[in-house]
């Protein structure tokens, strides 16, 4: 297996920055409906990990409640939270919220709460991190560490498709089909509890390397038995997980798939493989795939650039199937480029939020529609000459 490196290339309409001409599709502005949530315009949350749960108990708290509650208020359409665990041993760091416990729907909904009390709508990533669970969460100021948790210290048995490691990470057991029934009823599980806590949908986390993905993939699923063997059966976890996740919402909250369009080696998801998963997975209730890219393998190289993942997308919603688009767009125009030209239903930001939590009011003060993204009364102080001031001031 060849190891390739991966380069930020996007179709031309969405490689940069695009001011002239009238947009031929939807703006980034306007709103979006799926099943029978609607979100006031197309600029999303990424999911982004926060470690941010201090008592390695899952319930999330107040960092959580202004953290979300900032990106609501700033105009954003809809959020996807953080990788959210569907079990304590799935989690990716000690610290990671969780919705494996009743006890965690509760801190939950206040988070839900003050987003619709704000315009947004919000939607919980559920993860079982697999191979890739159980590591040191890394953030600034802490103890330096590589890899897994040791038990001593806090960590936990790894599950995995085999027993091959991810890198420096400790080797996983390979899972039974006991184990692999039990992650199907655990993302069920969360998914009700998901709705218990006031969120309007879920999104499953099949991307980047963890468990569901690696399942999925030629590359890491070595598997003879009805969990791998052909495309059937490394597909079998997510759907199976889909039609359980499906069948536990109402029927108007919103199924979203994150995936890794392209895994990045040689016999790896291609963007072509993806779309066609995609149809399989529209036809199971899905509403939405949420286009990254890679995380599986240790060692794959990715030179990223603005607009780097949108091919994929691009793959997935020309196969006829609402299509998410993220990877360092950061700029109104090239923002609104990739919605209009039809690359893309819906743009996600990640690090750009972070920066900015009111990027899509500004985004609609450059793109000449101020009115589009409305200030909270509180806030309309800094807006009233906002028309007269660059972008970034």
């Amino acid at each position: 297996m060849t190891v390739q490196q991966v380069r930020g290339t996007t179709p031309s309409t969405a490689a940069g920055p695009a001011t002239a001409g009238p947009a031929p599709g939807p703006s980034l502005l306007d709103p979006i409906s799926l099943r029978g949530v609607t979100a006031r315009n197309r600029v999303w949350l990424s999911p982004m990990c926060m470690y941010a749960c201090g008592d390695r108990d899952g319930r999330v708290g107040d960092f959580h409640l202004v953290h979300y509650g900032a990106v609501a208020l700033g105009g954003a359409g809809l959020l996807v939270t953080e990788a959210t665990a569907v079990s304590p041993r799935g989690r990716v760091t000690p610290y990671d919220a969780g919705l494996w416990s009743d006890d965690q729907v509760a801190p939950w909904r206040r988070v839900t709460d003050f987003v619709h009390g704000a315009g947004a709508r919000i939607v919980s990533q559920l993860a079982h991190a697999g191979r890739k669970g159980g590591k040191y969460a890394n953030l600034p100021g802490d103890a330096v560490g590589g890899g897994t948790i040791p038990l001593a210290e806090g960590g936990w048995p790894l599950l995995g498709a085999s027993g091959a490691a991810f890198g420096r990470f400790s080797a996983p057991r390979r899972a039974t089909d006991a184990d692999l029934r039990q992650v199907v009823a655990d993302f069920a599980d969360a998914a009700r509890r998901a709705e218990a806590a006031g969120f309007d949908g879920v999104e499953l986390h099949a991307a980047h390397g963890y468990l569901l993905h690696e399942l999925l993939s030629p590359l890491t699923n070595d598997r003879d038995d009805a969990w791998g063997g052909d495309r059937a059966g490394r597909e079998r976890l997510l759907l199976e997980t889909v039609d359980a996740v499906r069948a536990a919402l109402p029927d108007d909250k919103v199924l979203l798939v994150r995936l890794s369009a392209a895994d990045g080696a040689d016999g790896g998801a291609t963007h072509e493989d993806t779309a066609d998963l995609a149809r399989r997975l529209a036809d199971r209730g899905v509403d939405l795939v949420d286009c990254s890219s890679g995380g599986l393998l240790a060692g794959v190289e990715y030179v990223p650039s603005p607009g780097y993942q949108v091919p994929g997308a691009a793959a997935v919603r020309a196969a006829g199937v609402p299509a998410g688009a993220v990877g360092l767009i950061s700029d109104p125009h090239h923002a609104e480029a990739v919605v209009s030209a039809g690359h893309a239903d819906v743009v996600l930001l990640g690090r750009e939020l972070l920066r900015d939590p009111h990027w899509a009011r500004r985004a609609a003060v450059v793109l000449d529609r101020p009115g589009a993204v409305a200030p909270p009364p509180r806030y309309h102080r800094a807006w009233r000459d906002a028309q007269s001031r660059p972008f970034g001031t």
